[in-house]
C-alpha cells in the first residue's frame, strides 16, 4: 500500500530539489495536478532527479488536450523515469472545459472512455509499429508515419487512473482504467458502497477484474504541534470542503452521508461571492467523516486504517509538504503508515 505526496506549485527550477526531499522522506510517489500550471512539466524534473519515486498526475484534464498529445507526453515521461509514470486523468466540469479550455464536454463519461482507449491504441502503435486503427465515437487514430512515432520503450505499460465521484464516472473507470482516483471528499463507506459496485459493473462490461483496479485516496488532514496550528488547518479544511460541497458534482456524496441540504445553499453563497460564509455551513460531523486528525506515526497509522477500510491501494494526505517541514516529520508519518 503506497504512501504518496502532492507536489505543491513550484518554479520548475525548484522541483528537482523538492522531489529529492520527497524521496528522502519515504514517499512512494508524488502527484502533480492541473491548476495554474501544466501538470506534466514538473514530473520531468522529478523523474530526472530521483531514482525510486513514482510520478503521476492527479489529475491532468483529459479534454484539455488531444489523446495523441497526452499519449506522447506520458510516453516520454515513462521513458525518462524508467517506468515510474502513472497517467491520472479527469474530466473537470463543463464550464471549465467549454469556457476555459474551449473544448467539447458532451457525454463526459463515454467520451473519456473512448479517450483512454485511443491513448492506449497510440501507445500500442509506438511500441509495436502496428498500423493505427482506432475509430471511436469521439476520437480516431488512423494516421502516423515514422517521423511522428515515438518508438518502443523499456516499460510500455503505463497505468492510467481515472478520477471520479459519481456512479457513471466510477463505472467508466471500471471499464478502462487501471486505477481510480478518489476525491478527498470521500469516506471508506462511500468507496465501498457506491464506488466499488460501479467499478465492478464497468469492469464486467469488458470482462475485467475490478480487484485489479487500484484505488488511491487523498485525505484531508488536520495536524500541528500547537492548538493555533491545528485550528488554522481545520479552518483551511472547512474552506476546502465548503468549496467542493458547493459544486453539484459532489451532492451525491453529501446525500449519501445525510448532508444533502447544504449543497444548494453553498452554491448560492458561491454565486454571490460570500466565500467567508461558506465554511460556517459545514457541519462538524462532515468534517469528521472526511478528515484525519493527528501527528507523526499515529497519523500514519490512521491513514493506513482508512486505506484498509476503503479497500484502497495507495493514499496521500491532501496537504502540501512545506519546505519548512523537517524531513523527520514526514518520515515519522511514512513509517507509521508502513508499519501499521
Amino acid at each position: 500500500m503506497k504512501f504518496d505526496a502532492n507536489l505543491r506549485p513550484l518554479r520548475l527550477a525548484d522541483v528537482s530539489t523538492e522531489a529529492a526531499r520527497y524521496e528522502e522522506m519515504g514517499f512512494d510517489g508524488v502527484w502533480s495536478f492541473e491548476s495554474a500550471h501544466d501538470p506534466f512539466l514538473p514530473l520531468a524534473q522529478a523523474a530526472l532527479n530521483t531514482t525510486k519515486l513514482g510520478i503521476g498526475t492527479n489529475i491532468a484534464v483529459a479534454f484539455a488536450r488531444s489523446p495523441f498529445a497526452t499519449a506522447q507526453t506520458a510516453w516520454d515521461l515513462q521513458a525518462a523515469s524508467g517506468g515510474r509514470m502513472v497517467l491520472g486523468l479527469g474530466t473537470q466540469v463543463r464550464a471549465h472545459v467549454e469556457r476555459r479550455f474551449s473544448m467539447q464536454f458532451e457525454h463526459p463519461a463515454a467520451r473519456v472512455t473512448d479517450y483512454i482507449d485511443c491513448v492506449r491504441a497510440i501507445w500500442k502503435t509506438y511500441q509495436t509499429g502496428e498500423r493505427p486503427s482506432h475509430e471511436g465515437p469521439f476520437y480516431r487514430f488512423s494516421l502516423i508515419n515514422d517521423f511522428f512515432n515515438a518508438g518502443p520503450i523499456d516499460h510500455p505499460e503505463i497505468p492510467i487512473y481515472l478520477a471520479g465521484v459519481n456512479e457513471r464516472m466510477c463505472r467508466a473507470a471500471g471499464e478502462v482504467a487501471d486505477g481510480f482516483q478518489a476525491h478527498p471528499m470521500h469516506s471508506p463507506a462511500y468507496i465501498q458502497e457506491v464506488v466499488r459496485p460501479e467499478l465492478e459493473a464497468g469492469a464486467k462490461k469488458r470482462d475485467r477484474n475490478a480487484n485489479d483496479i487500484a484505488i488511491h485516496i487523498p485525505t484531508f488532514v488536520v495536524m500541528g504541534e500547537t492548538e493555533a496550528q491545528r485550528s488554522a488547518m481545520e479552518q483551511s479544511v472547512r474552506r476546502q470542503i465548503s468549496f467542493y460541497a458547493s459544486t453539484p458534482s459532489y451532492r451525491r456524496f453529501l446525500e449519501f452521508h445525510g448532508f444533502g441540504d447544504i449543497g444548494r445553499p453553498l452554491s448560492d453563497l458561491m454565486r454571490r461571492g460570500e466565500l467567508d460564509e461558506m465554511p460556517k455551513m459545514v457541519p462538524d460531523a462532515l468534517v469528521e467523516i472526511v478528515t484525519l486528525w493527528g501527528n507523526g506515526a499515529e497519523l500514519g497509522a490512521q491513514l493506513k486504517a482508512r486505506v484498509k477500510a476503503a479497500g484502497a491501494a495507495r493514499a496521500s494526505l491532501y496537504h502540501n509538504v512545506s519546505p519548512k517541514d523537517p524531513v523527520s516529520m514526514w518520515k515519522d508519518i511514512a513509517d507509521g503508515y508502513k508499519a501499521a
